[in-house]
């Protein structure tokens, strides 16, 4: 069976969010290594990113009701 890890990239698209954006999040430790490229197991990125915290959005002034 193949395993298939996660590229930034990849991320960026599960996450909808840009590659830059990922890079700049403290993620968690690669579950492989190819080289000098990290991978990421699915599981690995949907755990990490139901922990993170969120910033909360504050409705602009014109936007309150």
């Amino acid at each position: 069976m193949t395993v298939a890890y996660l590229s930034l990239q990849e991320i960026a698209d599960r996450l909808g969010v840009s590659r830059n954006s990922v890079a700049k999040y403290n993620l968690p430790e690669p579950d492989a290594h190819i080289g000098t490229t990290r991978g990421w197991l699915p599981e690995t990125i949907d755990a990490w990113d139901a922990a993170r915290p969120r910033k909360k959005r504050v409705p602009r002034p014109d936007q309150q009701e």
